[in-house]
């Protein structure tokens, strides 16, 4: 058997944080400012996530799971000016500053689709996987993530034959770089060269392409050029589309809010790209494969509105084992009868999309992410698959031990109040300790160094 024929997708979900919470930090969400200040349940949450995981894997998809980070960031809190211990930092920062302390306790990690790019042996002139974390800096509760995810990276592909890992690139706004939700990767099957479609909102260099108005273009140019760079991509199986500015003001914060790709499918609302006719055939043009099929929703079928609030695009794509394949998507695209009548039409038509599974993720959806923000894609041969950390990948045993440990350490209730109880960070460490043994991550966290 070949190395491109035994070539797997491995999605690597972000497990739910112990401290997700509803703050309502990240402006352009509109899910995520909708819900501000609600009351999340944490354990809800986790075991959704968890449901899902163990769905994929039982349809026979190679699955992962990625470790959440460790909240509140006390080291971010004394950079602030916070000054003590730990429990005294947490109460001044609940007296001074009640916002500052809800960034640092934010678990937005678990999006894992921001966690990095990640460009697969086979796009690469050196032939090794290579993953960029994102720096994130557009949000600051976000812009905590980076190094954390750059160590979980490491620990969980810990080998420098098959895998290469890049410094985030540089912290500030003119190399904005919100990772994976803004590129997808175009390929007749997993193991063949693919067109790596990096999707930008703006420029910081170029004052003639015009940018959103209201709300912030998270991703640069310059940043997706560099991470292009940085994997060693060839020219030919690279292209930077930019996106529709007007829907950005409308509440798509990231491309994957309005399209995604797997394999020789990209599914795409018709306002998805700034002029959209044009950059379908750049797409069409550079792909090299036999057949590239874009499966392009109509405005009056699905409003930019209602892919919005549904999360239709946000769902993933994926590719079973009997060569079908499966839209994932969260349960509010049922609720949404012009949604359902879409996908119901969709399944029907000339597509490759020909089954679809709903998902429940409503602690995630009222923060604003849904199935396809939940995980990272990483696309492996064989050989490469098992040079990851086994812990990290899912299975019956790993399902049930995660549910067990979520049962032990998570509260099924969180509200602001309870983000000033110094107890919480001892509940999140002693989580992380026992989390980090159960994957095999080594001292990932600040706190254990």
């Amino acid at each position: 058997m070949s190395e491109q024929s035994s070539s797997f997708e491995v999605n690597f979900d972000g497990l739910v944080g112990p401290t997700h919470n509803y703050a309502g930090l990240s402006y352009g969400n509109v899910a995520s400012l909708n819900n501000a200040d609600a009351i999340s349940n944490p354990k809800e949450a986790a075991l959704q996530g968890l449901v899902k995981m163990k769905a994929m894997h039982d349809m026979g998809l190679k699955q992962g799971v990625f470790a959440p980070h460790a909240r509140p960031d006390v080291s971010a809190l004394r950079r602030l000016g916070f000054t003590g211990n730990d429990a005294q930092v947490i109460n001044k920062a609940a007296k001074e500053s009640p916002v500052l302390l809800r960034t640092c306790y934010s678990a937005s990690a678990m999006w894992t689709a921001n966690a990095a790019t990640v460009s697969p042996s086979q796009d690469t002139t050196d032939g090794k996987v290579h993953f960029t974390s994102a720096n994130l800096n557009n949000k600051f509760h976000r812009s905590l993530e980076p190094s954390t995810t750059s160590n979980l990276l490491k620990a969980m592909f810990n080998d420098d034959e098959a895998f290469a890992h890049h410094t985030h690139l540089p912290d500030q706004p003119f190399f904005g770089d919100e990772g994976a939700a803004n590129h997808t990767r175009l390929c007749d099957e997993h193991g063949a060269k693919g067109l790596e479609v990096f999707v930008y909102g703006a420029s910081s260099l170029n004052p003639q392409i015009v940018g959103p108005s209201k709300f912030p273009a998270r991703q640069t140019l310059e940043a997706s050029e560099a991470v292009a760079r940085l994997h060693k991509i060839p020219n030919e199986q690279r292209i930077f589309i930019q996106q529709n500015p007007d829907v950005i003001d409308q509440g798509v914060f990231h491309n994957d809010v309005i399209a995604v790709g797997n394999a020789n499918v990209l599914f795409c609302h018709e306002q998805a790209f700034l002029d959209q006719a044009h950059a379908l055939t750049q797409i069409r043009q550079a792909y090299t494969g036999e057949k590239l099929h874009i499966v392009e929703v109509p405005t009056h079928a699905v409003s930019v509105q209602d892919a919005v609030t549904s999360y239709l695009f946000n769902s993933q794509l994926v590719s079973l084992a009997d060569g079908s394949m499966m839209l994932v998507a969260p349960e509010e695209c049922v609720k949404n009868p012009k949604v359902a009548d879409y996908i119901e039409f969709m399944l029907g038509a000339n597509n490759p999309i020909n089954s679809v599974k709903f998902f429940d993720l409503r602690q995630s959806m009222q923060n604003g992410g849904g199935p396809a923000c939940l995980r990272l894609r990483v696309a492996l041969t064989h050989t490469e698959l098992s040079k990851v950390n086994q812990a990290t990948l899912m299975s019956e045993e790993k399902f049930n031990t995660l549910n067990q440990w979520v049962e032990k350490h998570y509260r099924d209730k969180l509200s602001d109040h309870d983000l000033a109880d110094p107890q919480l960070l001892v509940e999140t460490r002693a989580a992380l300790d026992d989390l980090t043994g159960i994957l095999n991550l080594g001292n990932v966290y600040e706190f254990q160094k």
